[in-house]
């Protein structure tokens, strides 16, 4: 195999002109001739018993060539790009020169490459002091949540629904006086007040009693995920079958007791403070880090190639996709539901990717710049507690890959360098506090 490697007239952009010997073309189409001879019906010749050159002659000689190209020019485009020391950052956009049998292969690819950085001012960056304190508020708010984790139900038949009841309800829905789907239950419960039924559903339950008949009539709002429903007046027959309250428990040193390891509600507030305050340091840290790297790549010059733009955004839409089908939900459906296309939404994540690229590559010219990298002794001993926390503790593959030390050595050094810029940066006297 032969290559030639040139740049275009595009920033980052290469061209390969690759040559793949005659011997070989002719070799990968014997091949593609074996695997799919079963499948030739030809006159004469029982199925799959034609010869190589009876098949050509009947089908045409090009029958074979374009699934021999892609046996061996995939190889090929890779073992060039290696001993290039290429860095593509694009998929290859493929052009074949010459392509018969007897001769030489000869194809092109056109492929985008990683781009050089200018770096600017990285150390000495200024920003505000980030912090997050504690308030008694924060502390009210958890303490809050645990009471209503803890709190009883108590069915309630002397009053009519108020806000926060969990009330029992049967109802069926109707549009234009026809019941339209899923807008039938039996049975329901729903918390009066959060806000999950239709708008104006829920105050006009307020006021019913046990067993009492109503009929609501409510209006889909106009961004309703179902069309058919979207901006229609709608109305609901609802029958209330049983209303129940929530009873928080008092909070008290007997409380602590029960929903904790400690005897008192000081102790259990002084608790819930240090791990408030431990979460809010860890937040500050990840947003001080975040403001010094927005602002180095304030500074950097950079040409970033399309092709790592769209890379990026079709990896953001995979990690939506992931999230959505935790929720039962697909990418189309979701799509429908904001009545967007799914170049629309790449586009919208354009920016983002942007930003993302930028970091990335500012962060790896520094690394290049300041000579940072992590010890084969760090990397041995992140391993190890990778094992440890994955149960991989006596998996001598896992211990010995080398992609996975690879990985290692890369995000260890990428931790130095963001330790390396913060404990570089300035921190402006005027402390923001954040709550």
């Amino acid at each position: 195999m032969n290559c030639k490697v040139e740049k275009t007239n595009k920033a980052n952009e290469v061209k390969l002109e690759i040559t793949i010997e005659s011997e070989k073309f002719d070799e990968a189409i014997k091949k593609v001739y074996f695997k799919s001879a079963k499948y030739f019906n030809i006159p004469g010749f029982r199925k799959g018993k034609a010869p190589m050159q009876i098949v050509e002659k009947y089908y045409g000689k090009e029958i074979f060539y374009e699934d021999a190209f892609n046996d061996v020019a995939g190889e090929a485009l890779e073992e060039a790009v290696e001993t290039n020391k290429l860095q593509v950052v694009s998929r290859p956009d493929i052009e074949v020169t010459q392509i018969e049998k007897g001769k030489d292969l000869i194809f092109t690819a056109i492929m985008q490459t990683k781009p050089e950085v200018k770096l600017g001012k990285y150390k000495g960056i200024e920003i505000k002091k980030i912090e997050y304190n504690v308030t008694d508020k924060d502390i009210d708010h958890e303490l809050e949540h645990m009471q209503e984790h803890n709190s009883r139900l108590i069915t309630i038949e002397d009053r009519p629904v108020e806000k926060g009841d969990i009330t029992t309800i049967d109802f069926e829905g109707f549009v234009d006086g026809k019941a339209f789907e899923g807008g039938k239950a039996q049975g329901h419960e729903l918390e009066i007040g959060s806000n999950t039924f239709i708008p104006g559903f829920e105050d006009q339950v307020i006021g019913m009693k046990n067993d009492e008949e109503k009929d609501i009539k409510v209006k889909f709002p106009d961004e309703y995920f179902s069309k058919e429903l979207a901006g229609k007046d709608a109305t609901f027959k609802v029958k209330v079958h049983e209303i129940k309250k929530k009873e928080l428990p008092k909070l008290d040193d007997e409380f602590a007791k029960d929903v904790s390891e400690f005897d008192t509600l000081k102790e259990l507030k002084e608790d819930i403070k240090a791990k408030k305050q431990k979460q809010n340091d860890e937040k500050a840290k990840y947003e001080t880090q975040d403001a010094i790297i927005e602002e180095i790549c304030k500074n950097i010059e950079v040409e970033i190639p399309s092709g790592m733009i769209e890379t990026e955004t079709e990896n953001m839409l995979k990690e939506v996709e992931q999230r959505l089908s935790y929720q039962g939900l697909k990418l189309d459906q979701y799509l429908q539901m904001m009545g967007k296309t799914k170049e629309e939404m790449e586009k919208e994540y354009e920016p983002q990717a942007i930003d993302a690229i930028k970091s990335r590559l500012a962060i790896e010219a520094i690394i290049k710049e300041e000579k940072i990298e992590a010890t084969d002794k760090e990397v041995e001993e992140k391993l190890k507690e990778m094992a440890k926390n994955y149960g991989k503790e006596n998996d001598e593959q896992f211990l010995k890959n080398e992609n996975v030390k690879k990985y290692l050595k890369e995000a260890l050094a990428n931790e130095k360098t963001i330790d390396f810029l913060v404990e570089n940066a300035k921190f402006k006297k005027e402390k923001e506090s954040k709550k």
